[in-house]
């Protein structure tokens, strides 16, 4: 990923958000998400991403972004300096069930190996089914950790799943 990226990483966030969490994360947060204000928040992660945050895009034939992902060391207390984190996984909207995910995932994976991680840990939301049967047909497994996060004064739960790499 390069800083010339982050419009469209963000457009590919900010619909991703507004797609895969209706119904599960208040439609009144999701209704306040923009694409300009994701791009100086992607903007200011971008300066940051080179203390060991790595981003990845992937492009169509023509050059046009249309997937991202991001990850790093894992942001849990205590940790084995082997974690790695998947700290998100988009892909535009309407090409969802592309491959571009599983494509996306690999080289994370891949990347996540380079770095000397020998486990990936994510976090996924409790009811977002489609992005735990994704995780789950890649080889993560629920571990049984559980956090929830508060959105518009509503508690969403989510699940950390983990693989060996």
């Amino acid at each position: 990923m390069t800083k010339a990226d982050v419009p469209a990483v963000s457009a590919i966030r900010v619909t991703g958000w507004q797609t895969a969490y209706a119904g599960i994360v208040p439609q009144s947060y999701l209704d306040g998400l923009t694409v300009e204000a994701d791009v100086q928040q992607r903007r200011r992660h971008f300066e940051r991403s080179k203390e060991g945050t790595t981003n990845v895009v992937a492009a169509d034939a023509h050059g046009r972004i249309v997937g991202w992902a991001c990850l790093g060391r894992f942001r849990g207390n205590g940790t084995s300096r082997a974690m790695g984190e998947l700290y998100a996984l988009y892909v535009q909207p309407s090409l969802i069930g592309s491959g571009i995910g599983r494509t996306l995932l690999a080289a994370v994976h891949s990347q996540a190996h380079a770095d000397g991680f020998s486990l990936m840990l994510l976090w996924v939301l409790t009811d977002n089914p489609r992005a735990r049967h994704f995780y789950e047909r890649a080889g993560y497994i629920a571990d049984g950790a559980a956090q929830a996060d508060d959105y518009d004064g509503v508690s969403v739960s989510e699940l950390r799943y983990r693989r060996a790499l």
